[in-house]
């Protein structure tokens, strides 16, 4: 029977105690924001409760999901019967697309630790054409004036274009120049007349079997605004790409026939007089079966010029000549760099350091 009545007192002392502890109640603890835009900043919900309980309510810690969630709520102890509020903000810079965060409230009500959840969806905010066609072209603006089409297997085609827009508020017109030589490169202006904020494109493209180039090349497209060319570095534009060769479908009988180059890889072109220039030759020699051909020879340096041997048949050597302008070079000890690029599967592309002193 003490047992009994033990259990009792203990079970009436622990609802006596319950009944005295602060009751917290949500009118809401979930809120939808629906679809919100990333320009338009933070957006807040106010998530009010209410003490029912017979003591004091503090709430101790409010804790956020995540760095993008802002909470703040009422410090000062809730009185039974009264209301306090927690407001929660949500930053959507840089997250676009939906949302789902949970605020987690620690507090000394009978229900210690409860929790509220907001969500959404970002629409990310537009880049505005300012933005990204930061280069001026004449009265036009682009994002590069440059395009890299990469490696072209040498009898392929392969296209790539280049943005423009009109910041202006009158209409603009657009039109493409180039040379003759380059006609390799075809082109097309899709906006020729553009408005205010209009969006047009330069589409090139590049037909490596229309040139006997291989390698790097480069060439350079002028724009022309409203009927005005001007052919300088702030109207002109770039077409790069590497033509290469295909050895992928060689057969083991053509590799075994393949041509074999063979050539030192350190020459030296001697003295030149200051100002002068200086012819220089060095031989390559075919090892292989079938004749050698060099596709191309050439040096980035423009002071050096090169010309290329015809085909070089088994067992043969051939010249490459290098014709050296120390024109504006100081006196001193140079190295320049050729490069020769033949059908030698093995070995398509040797580089040769030719070094020279000019006196």
């Amino acid at each position: 029977m003490k047992k009994i009545l033990s259990t009792l007192f203990m079970v009436l002392a622990a609802v006596t105690m319950s009944a005295q502890q602060p009751v917290i109640t949500f009118e809401k603890t979930e809120h939808d924001f629906g679809k919100i835009h990333e320009e338009d900043g933070r957006v807040s919900v106010n998530f009010e409760f209410k003490n029912e309980g017979m003591a004091p309510l503090v709430l101790s810690n409010v804790r956020a999901s995540c760095g993008c969630t802002t909470p703040t709520w009422t410090k000062e102890p809730v009185e039974p019967g009264q209301k306090g509020s927690i407001t929660v903000t949500y930053n959507p810079n840089g997250r676009p697309g939906r949302f789902q965060k949970t605020v987690t409230i620690t507090s000394n009500a009978s229900e210690a630790t409860k929790k509220v959840y907001i969500k959404g969806e970002v629409i990310p905010k537009q880049a505005k054409p300012v933005n990204k066609y930061t280069i001026a072209v004449g009265a036009l603006n682009m994002k590069s004036t440059t395009l890299d089409l990469g490696t072209i297997t040498k009898g392929e085609s392969k296209s790539g274009e280049l943005e423009y827009t009109n910041l202006k508020a009158e209409e603009h017109t657009a039109e493409l120049h180039m040379n003759a030589a380059d006609a390799y490169v075809g082109y097309q202006v899709t906006l020729p007349t553009v408005k205010s904020n209009e969006v047009g494109k330069f589409i090139f493209f590049l037909d490596t079997k229309a040139t006997k180039l291989y390698g790097p090349v480069e060439v350079y497209v002028f724009v022309g605004v409203d009927g005005k060319l001007e052919k300088t570095d702030d109207y002109k534009l770039t077409v790069k790409a590497n033509i290469v060769e295909d050895f992928s479908k060689m057969t083991v009988e053509e590799k075994q026939q393949a041509p074999i180059i063979e050539l030192a890889e350190e020459q030296n072109a001697g003295k030149i007089a200051a100002g002068k220039n200086l012819k220089f030759s060095f031989p390559v020699k075919n090892s292989g079966v079938n004749a050698l051909e060099v596709r191309r020879a050439y040096a980035a340096d423009n002071r050096l010029t090169v010309k290329q041997p015809k085909a070089i048949k088994s067992g043969k050597k051939g010249n490459v000549t290098v014709d050296i302008n120390t024109k504006n070079l100081e006196p001193g000890a140079y190295s320049r760099e050729v490069v020769i690029i033949t059908n030698d599967y093995a070995n398509p592309i040797k580089k040769v350091k030719v070094h020279f002193t000019v006196e």
